[in-house]
This record gives structure tokens, C-alpha cells and sequence, in this order.
């Protein structure tokens, strides 16, 4: 990882942060690719791939509890890294941020709604199946 004025600069496939780490920041991209996954029984599953203007480990500003994912470069990668007492100084500054933010959060939720539908009603047609 390289520091500068403007971002933090990442090689292709550098940990972020990890699953279970002790979280007190976010990230923005600036430039490049992040993956976002979650690590279960030995295996990545891929949760979302956050490019230029996307935000990732939020949840660490709002809860206070360990990172639920672990995010990794995709090529190289520079990130803005946001620590809650500057959020919450751009917040006040520009409040028009914090409704982005809830838009994007609000997004995200209609999507993992969608996927849990989706789930489900595999879910359901396999059980149907097996009792048929």
C-alpha cells in the first residue's frame, strides 16, 4: 500500500480489511475495483465489486462492531480512507452526502431483498420437488 495526499494506493489483490477485523473507517474508490467477500468454510463468496465512487465498509462508522466482509483489490486500486470524525464533518459541511449515502444503502437493500426472493423461491420449488 502507498499513501499519498490523495489516496491510498493498493496492488492488485492486496487485503483492504478482513472479515472479523476491528473496523473504524470507510473507504471510497477513486480509482480501480474492490471485491467485497465473505469467507465461509474455506470458501470466498463474492458479495459485490465496488468501483470509482463507491463506498465500502460503512458499517464500521454506524456499529462499531468487526468487519461482516473482507475487501480485496481487483488490479490496482486508490481509496480515500474515511474515519468517522471526518464523516461526520462532511456531513455537516455537504448534507446532500448522507442522502447519497442513504440512497445507496437503500439500494442495496432492494437488491439483497430481491436475491432473498430469488433464494426463496428456489428454495421452495426444490422442497416441492423433493415431496413430489
Amino acid at each position: 500500500m502507498k499513501t499519498g495526499d490523495l489516496g491510498a494506493e493498493y496492488p492488485d489483490g492486496a487485503l483492504i480489511f478482513r472479515q472479523g477485523d476491528k473496523g473504524d473507517c470507510m473507504y471510497v474508490v477513486l480509482e480501480g475495483k474492490v471485491e467485497v467477500y465473505l469467507e465461509r468454510d474455506g470458501q470466498v463468496v463474492p458479495i459485490r465489486m465496488c468501483r470509482e465512487g463507491d463506498f465500502l465498509g460503512e458499517m464500521a462508522l454506524f456499529q462499531g462492531e468487526v468487519r461482516s466482509a473482507s475487501a480485496r483489490s481487483v488490479g490496482g486500486v486508490r481509496l480515500l480512507t474515511v474515519d468517522k470524525k471526518n464523516f461526520l464533518r462532511r456531513i455537516k459541511e455537504d448534507p446532500t452526502m448522507a442522502f447519497r449515502l442513504v440512497q445507496e444503502l437503500s439500494k442495496r437493500i432492494r437488491e439483497l431483498d430481491e436475491d432473498l426472493a430469488v433464494l426463496s423461491r428456489a428454495l421452495q420449488d426444490c422442497m416441492n420437488e423433493q415431496i413430489n
